[in-house]
């Protein structure tokens, strides 16, 4: 098991805890809403990784920080540093831009919705790191192994899994797309073992020629 100062589940928590103080010294400026991601994307492009590591407030930051304790530790066992932090990043910005991308679009065409949002926060990035669990873990692995899924129906079983987590896990303010996507992508890289660091850790034996 790697030291704790090379977890890189603590670096992430070091990281969020960085951006936060940061938010409140911009808070204190004026430009409080400097580090959330919202439309037109492009107008201010560096918030697409921002809003994954800064928070609304500090019992988001808490919830957050002791949901990614858990998963993160779990999950940094399976890969390298590297690899866990290009994930999470990668991961959170794709929730997030899909939360702020659907809004945008579906708003304006629903009675009652928002057109426009303004996202920030882990969770995106965190569920991502539950659904690689999930989707990885060996009681899945005998699963699908033992009915021979095929691959459109080991998506649409990731869908499935994906909905009704968010839904059981909704609060009132939630991004729900952005805890969809992020399960999602986090199942689908668990099944293709996308943070295997090589491919012993998929149990397969090395060839010799």
């Amino acid at each position: 098991m790697r030291a704790l100062r090379h977890s890189p589940t603590l670096v992430t928590l070091a990281l969020i805890l960085a951006v936060f103080a940061c938010q409140e010294l911009a808070g204190l400026l004026g430009w409080r809403g400097l580090f959330a991601l919202s439309n037109p994307l492009l107008a201010r492009p560096w918030t697409v990784v921002t809003s994954v590591y800064a928070h609304a407030s500090v019992s988001h930051l808490v919830a957050n920080a002791l949901a990614l304790a858990l998963g993160g530790l779990l999950v940094e066992r399976l890969t390298t540093s590297a690899r866990f932090h290009a994930f999470f990043v990668a991961v959170g910005s794709l929730a997030g831009v899909t939360q702020v991308a659907l809004v945008g679009v579906v708003g304006p065409l629903v009675s009652g919705m928002p057109a426009q949002v303004a996202v920030l926060g882990a969770s995106g990035a965190i569920l991502g790191l539950y659904g690689y669990l999930l989707g990885a873990n060996r009681v899945t692995e005998l699963l699908v192994a033992g009915i021979e899924l095929e691959p459109r129906f080991q998506l649409a079983l990731g869908v499935l899994l994906a909905g009704l987590i968010t839904v059981l896990t909704a609060n009132p303010g939630a991004a729900l797309i952005a805890h969809f996507t992020g399960l999602l992508l986090g199942f689908l890289a668990g099944r293709a073992h996308l943070l295997a660091p090589g491919e012993n850790t998929q149990g397969r034996q090395p060839t010799v020629e």
